[in-house]
């Protein structure tokens, strides 16, 4: 709304507000004392027209883009050729039924009568037959000759100078585990140690990277994986300790541990073994023999401890009188344990090999009380039963047959390997292998009678006594410098491997033959048989 302009000269719009306030309102009343009423009008339009909006114009540009021309192109495609095809079934042919003729009933029970005796007597014949007898049928590739598939290092403990103390396969016969440790003289009790293992069915083996390693603070004498547990590995150290380790847990592989109690052995372990507990056989115990003349049966506890729970002991005073034996020094009467075996026909049957040189018939259900002075949380018994001929020295491996309830063998320092019946205490026939020690004997798990022994000249022997009973079949070159071979053992999965460790810190799997993986007709009757011969 427009206003319109006093006469007068040009004044601000405040500044005239002011000057009628100034003058209290004089201008704009018309009478005294009262205000004038404030009244619209209407003025003229003023314009004043914009400088700036002149300006931009002029200043004001045009531009403009343009894109490249697009170029396009025009292209088809057809087929060269082009077929036509169809297909109809053809409509099918009547089949005619085939008539089925109807037995002559009276005309085939005439026949069975006629051929019925004739036909029950070669069927007794057949039953009565051993003709097959162990017969299999193999698939396979023949094997002509034993090989070496594998030599096994793990350099750090080969670096140290150590020995592969004992090998044990794992229950699916693809792992195998090796002690290290040592068995010359000297004290080894405060020596570093390892248990090495190897899948030898993975792809890209590398022998001298194993596939888990545990370091032991003590060294290892012998060990045994668990018989159903592929992943447990009991082991027993120079220290007398006994451990159970769980390979599949690499972090922390260390399940259980005797300790240093009363309970531990005072010497080393020489052989620990997995027994099923008597009245629960999916459950196992861990045995250990010592040189302190203990054999102990641990069980193991949630708490990571091996807890005793049977034990024997071995006195002078209890062996057969027939047994001669040196006085022992400074008045000891333990008799040191070296090795063990069981019967598979018995499981409370065993054997012990020992340091005086004798083997022992042994049961773990023996109740009569150890002479013995050894503390122990639990009563120690004496499982002594019968004592067979000696040998020159300690004997160090044992081993029962898998085929034949009474038989045994034993090697020990005097280079002979000794062929018993449980039933005598003579040898049933003693075999010079070697000049030096053997350290170790086993029965083959097929072959009723094949048998290997690893000698202290570097080479394990293989016996058929199928073919001869006074030499080795097959002699192997396991070490070129004549280094002791101190362990070997069958695969009982695998039945063609064969792997022994040496002085020199190396495992070889050997490939054996297929004469020796082969049972032949009549071989468990032929092993009665030697008996009876050698025993006359």
């Amino acid at each position: 709304m427009a206003m319109r302009a006093s006469p007068g000269p040009f004044r601000r719009a405040g500044s005239a507000r002011a000057a009628t306030l100034a003058a209290g309102g004089a201008g704009g009343a018309e009478r005294p004392g009262r205000s004038a009423p404030l009244q619209d009008e209407t003025l003229g339009v003023a314009s004043v027209p914009s400088q700036w909006r002149g300006v931009q114009g002029i200043r004001g540009e045009t531009k403009s883009c343009q894109t490249a021309s697009i170029a396009t192109a025009e292209a088809s495609v057809q087929a060269r050729t082009q077929v036509d095809a169809q297909v109809q079934t053809e409509a099918p042919e009547p089949v005619a039924p085939v008539p089925v003729s109807q037995p002559d009933t009276l005309r085939l029970a005439a026949f069975l009568r006629r051929v019925e005796a004739t036909v029950i007597r070669e069927l007794n014949n057949n039953w009565q037959s051993h003709a097959f007898d162990g017969y299999e049928v193999n698939w396979t590739e023949p094997q002509q000759t034993v090989s070496c598939l594998h030599t096994l290092v793990y350099p750090p403990a080969q670096g140290q100078g150590l020995h592969v103390t004992g090998i044990s396969w794992n229950a699916t016969g693809s792992v195998l585990a090796c002690a290290y440790g040592r068995l010359d003289d000297g004290d080894w009790s405060t020596l570093k140690s390892y248990v090495c293992t190897w899948n030898l069915d993975r792809q890209g083996l590398n022998p001298q990277q194993p596939s888990a390693v545990v370091e032991v603070p003590s060294a290892v004498m012998c060990l045994a994986f668990h018989p159903t547990q592929p992943s447990h590995i009991a082991g027993g150290l120079y220290s007398g300790e006994v451990l159970v380790w769980d390979m599949s847990r690499p972090e922390d592989p260390l399940l259980w541990r005797t300790g240093l109690t009363d309970d531990t052995h005072t010497d080393p372990v020489y052989q620990v073994l997995w027994l099923p507990e008597p009245r629960h056989s999916h459950r196992f115990q861990v045995l250990s023999a010592s040189t302190d003349g203990r054999v102990l049966l641990w069980r193991g506890s949630g708490a990571g401890q091996l807890r005793l729970s049977k034990g024997f002991a071995l006195a002078v005073q209890q062996l057969p009188r027939s047994t001669k034996l040196k006085k022992p020094p400074r008045g000891e009467t333990e008799v040191g344990v070296t090795s063990v075996a069981f019967s598979s026909f018995d499981s409370s049957l065993f054997v012990l090999g020992t340091e005086g040189g004798f083997p022992l018939k042994c049961s773990l259900a023996a109740e009569a009380a150890a002479l013995t002075r050894m503390p122990s949380s639990v009563p120690l018994r004496a499982p002594v039963q019968f004592t067979f001929s000696p040998h020159g020295g300690p004997v160090y491996s044992v081993s029962c047959s898998p085929f034949h309830r009474n038989l045994f063998l034993s090697a020990g320092t005097d280079g002979h390997v000794h062929l018993y019946s449980m039933l005598q205490a003579q040898p049933l026939t003693s075999l010079q292998l070697s000049h030096k020690y053997l350290f170790a004997v086993r029965w083959s798990p097929v072959r009723p009678l094949v048998f290997a022994a690893a000698s202290g000249e570097g080479d394990v022997q293989l016996f058929d006594l199928q073919k001869s009973s006074q030499k080795p079949t097959v002699s192997i070159t396991q070490t070129q410098d004549g280094s002791p071979v101190y362990c070997l053992e069958f695969n009982s999965q695998q039945t063609q491997l064969l792997a022994a460790g040496d002085a020199k810190g190396m495992v070889k799997v050997w490939q054996l033959s297929t004469a020796f993986t082969e049972q032949g007709p009549r071989e468990t009757e032929d092993l009665d048989q030697l008996e009876a011969e050698v025993a006359t």
